[in-house]
């Protein structure tokens, strides 16, 4: 049987040689913590910035009538929204000529499909994730239930994928409804989808956002408290309102938040 040793050896990860960080105290190593968090910060409120210009991207209106199969039938685009304000499609590739075909999916688009959060979550902000592919709904049925993926899954029968700047690479496209009018918001993909896969991030590229008090939104946006909303993910349903139990352990989480950082700013 081999060692440890030798099966590091085997997969390349052996002495990492010499050029490695040093190796300090821990005193040393909080203070040069302290450092990175100043530009870890800076790169998270940057973060927050992008997605408030995201907010106030121009909307492109949806005039052609886009259809899919799913697994009840030919279903429309507005369908996809499942009655919610927001939608987000994911091109994911699963059809002839793709690596992996009948069997799986294209080897990044399922390593995306392993990353998706609870939809339920995102269902409580009043937006939907599908995925998006040319298979027959068949193969994409038996391809979800060997992989145990539960996001709403159709086939694409038209031009859709071209149209939306999706038919020769995966992406993530973002749309609103108002009514019955459809409108495109936000296109991801490339290595911004490598980031997708939480809520926040799907939130993050809608756009309402996430819909908290704190974002920097358009006038008239809906917002609420931050944390206030978080539910467990099968207890949506039960309760239409914020448990005044969870507000008050939110609260003194938000208050010992701020102590923090106003103890570590001084």
């Amino acid at each position: 049987m081999a060692t440890s040793k030798e099966k590091d050896k085997e997969h390349g990860k052996g002495n990492l040689g010499t050029n490695t960080p040093p190796i300090v105290s821990q005193q040393e190593w909080e203070a040069a913590h302290q450092q990175l968090l100043v530009t870890e910060k800076t790169f998270t409120r940057s973060r927050d910035a992008l997605a408030a210009e995201r907010r106030r991207m121009p909307w492109m209106a949806v005039e052609k009538q886009y259809e899919f199969d799913g697994p009840r039938g030919r279903v429309s685009l507005l369908d996809l929204f499942e009655r919610r304000r927001q939608l987000i499609i994911y091109r994911a590739f699963f059809e002839p000529g793709v690596f992996g075909w009948p069997e799986h999916a294209c080897r990044g688009c399922s390593l995306g499909a392993d990353q998706v959060a609870h939809l339920s979550h995102l269902n409580a902000r009043d937006t939907t994730l599908a995925y998006a592919s040319r298979a027959p709904q068949a193969d994409i049925v038996r391809l979800k239930a060997r992989m145990g993926w539960e996001m709403p899954w159709y086939t694409i029968t038209d031009g859709f994928d071209a149209d939306f700047g999706v038919d020769e690479w995966h992406g993530h496209n973002a749309f609103i409804r108002d009514g019955d009018k459809v409108f495109r918001t936000y296109l991801i993909n490339s290595r911004g989808d490598e980031a997708m896969g939480t809520t926040w991030s799907y939130l993050d590229i809608t756009p309402l956002g996430r819909q908290e008090t704190w974002e920097d939104s358009p006038e008239g946006y809906p917002q609420t408290p931050p944390y206030k909303w978080w539910n467990w993910h099968d207890n949506y349903d039960a309760e239409d309102s914020p448990d005044p139990k969870w507000v008050k352990v939110s609260d003194a989480g938000e208050a010992a938040l701020r102590k923090h950082d106003s103890e570590t700013k001084a």
